[in-house]
């Protein structure tokens, strides 16, 4: 355990000066950037405009899926663009990052949480990763639990940095069981983000605001 690691908490939503060096030699100095989603109240309830109809989410998040879908948040502050993660009680479950589109960096995300699941299994049941389990009905077997809980993301919350542009995006997620999704809000298109959360009685907000890191 970290000596007074418990402190990090008081410093949430504090500026400090950021120091960049760069290859040629040169140095950026600025203030750190600060989300400005920082509670349940600062969130959007996802509604869209188009062709004049207004598009509105029907489920609101839990007040559980409000925690992860902010504590999501905050992390993703931190993760390289663009990027989507995936949060469940408090844990990222898979952290997708360095993409340029939405559908592939939630995709590696998914694949990145099912492959932790599949060592997490691979270690509480035989001591070891599954990278070295050589027993092909070990592997079949733990493949099939892994499957079986969608690694680890039934019930989860996703997080993306950015808007979705279109609704493939968020139907990575959906697939996988998300319950939740926040996101900036935005796009021209984020009526049928809207739509499909709404079919699969997900929930959605708006942060109002991007958080991209390069």
């Amino acid at each position: 355990r970290i000596a007074d690691i418990e402190r990090l908490q008081s410093f949430i939503g504090e500026r400090v000066v950021d120091f960049k060096s760069l290859m040629d030699g040169g140095l950026i100095v600025q203030w750190s950037y600060v989300p400005q989603t920082l509670k349940k109240e600062d969130l959007i309830t996802a509604s869209a405009l188009y062709k004049g109809r207004e598009y509105r989410i029907k489920r609101l998040p839990t007040d559980s899926e409000y925690e992860d879908l902010i504590f999501g948040w905050l992390v993703e502050s931190g993760v390289t663009s663009n990027s989507v993660i995936y949060v469940k009680n408090g844990v990222t479950v898979g952290i997708g990052t360095g993409e340029q589109d939405r559908v592939g960096v939630a995709e590696i995300a998914r694949d990145k949480a099912y492959k932790k699941t599949a060592d997490r299994i691979a270690f509480q049941d035989y001591q070891q990763p599954y990278s070295r389990i050589t027993d092909l009905s070990l592997l079949t077997g733990i493949d099939e639990r892994v499957k079986k809980e969608k690694g680890g993301l039934k019930g989860s919350c996703m997080i993306s940095d950015a808007f979705f542009p279109f609704k493939d995006g968020v139907e990575v997620g959906i697939k996988e069981g998300v319950s939740a999704v926040i996101q900036p809000g935005g796009s021209e298109r984020d009526f049928e983000s809207i739509e499909a959360c709404n079919e699969a009685d997900v929930a959605m907000v708006f942060t109002g605001q991007r958080s991209f890191k390069h």
